[in-house]
């Protein structure tokens, strides 16, 4: 059995959609076909059937439809001045009225169907140095949220789920989403991994996430790839996979519970710490020309960590020593701080 293909949603521009609206026009018409019959039932003395001379109910409600339609066989026709002046006056209208939503249901179809096509070629030709968010469970809700607080806009990160629903939510919340497997190279194309700046893996499944990750960086080399691993073991296969940072909950969620046996207002600082817009904060940022040549140590933060050609080197590494020109800064910053 094939897979099934990537599909790719945008966020909805309107609060109505179009099939509320085809079923407010289907409301109307069908309202038409009742007033009409109606004032044909009232009337129906004055009109004549070729068949039997008389009109029924039913030959009223067939006169209506053929009318409103504007089909009109001809085999039932008004006679009296009042029911055609009825027809003259009422029914055209109503039948002109009718013509009018039906023509613009298909209408508004054609146009929805167009301007969803016209959105997604402007999107696509737009789309660069976004941020993939593989997984829209809690792990994938809580890095989006985190990214958007850090500074991330909407229209720059998408999401990437094989559950219809939870890309049904991504879009809702404001979000580019695409519905795919997280294993399959065509679900990345279809949201232009290859001109994504990171990724973030956020799975329930290790081996998922090692898939997905595989075929991330066969499609785009160049990708950083930062994923979650249930367990400790499967963090190294992430990492020869081509993820360029592994979280492991299982891991970190039992050191934490362990350091609060012990001192409990320590696990309150690292919450503090990996918490976003509240207390002290994590900031990452690239150093300033004033600051070359100078200690970590002398700067007005704490600085936790320099980055530095491809390494990542810690406050009290003797490799260390001044900041560099194109160093950059993990530090923890206070609101009052501000960022650099």
């Amino acid at each position: 059995m094939p897979a099934p293909t990537a599909r790719l949603k945008l966020p909805r521009s309107r609060p109505v959609g179009p099939m509320r609206a085809i079923a407010l026009r289907l409301g109307v018409a069908l309202a038409l076909v009742v007033v009409a019959w109606a004032l044909v039932l009232v009337e129906r003395d004055g009109y004549r059937d070729s068949a039997d001379g008389s009109v029924s109910v039913v030959d009223a409600l067939y006169y209506t439809t053929v009318t409103l339609s504007t089909t009109g066989y001809g085999d039932i026709t008004p006679v009296t001045t009042s029911a055609r002046l009825v027809n003259a006056l009422v029914v055209t209208p109503m039948r002109i009225l009718f013509v009018i939503v039906l023509v613009g249901t298909t209408i508004q179809a054609l146009t929805e169907r167009s301007r969803t096509e016209i959105r997604l070629a402007r999107w696509r030709s737009r789309m660069r140095e976004h941020v993939l968010v593989v997984g829209y469970g809690t792990k994938g809700r809580n890095a989006v949220r985190a990214l958007r607080l850090q500074g991330h806009r909407a229209d720059r990160i998408l999401v990437v789920d094989a559950d219809p629903r939870a890309t049904a939510d991504a879009t809702a919340d404001g979000y580019v989403a695409v519905t795919g497997s997280a294993t399959r190279a065509e679900t990345y194309r279809a949201a232009l991994a290859e001109r994504a700046a990171s990724v973030v893996v956020a799975l329930d499944r290790d081996d998922t996430a090692i898939l997905a990750t595989l075929a991330l960086k066969r499609l785009a080399p160049h990708l950083t790839i930062v994923a979650a691993a249930r367990e400790a073991e499967h963090a190294d296969l992430l990492r020869q996979s081509g993820a360029s940072s592994v979280v492991v909950s299982s891991e970190t969620t039992g050191r934490l519970l362990g350091l609060a046996a012990d001192s409990p207002a320590a696990v309150d600082v690292v919450e503090d710490l990996v918490s976003f817009g509240e207390g002290l904060d994590l900031h990452d940022r690239e150093v300033v020309a004033a600051e070359v040549g100078r200690a970590p140590a002398d700067l007005p933060v704490p600085v936790l960590a320099v980055h530095r050609g491809g390494r990542t080197l810690r406050f009290n590494d003797p490799a260390l020593g001044p900041l560099r020109a194109g160093d950059r800064l993990l530090e923890v910053v206070a609101p009052a701080d501000g960022a650099s």
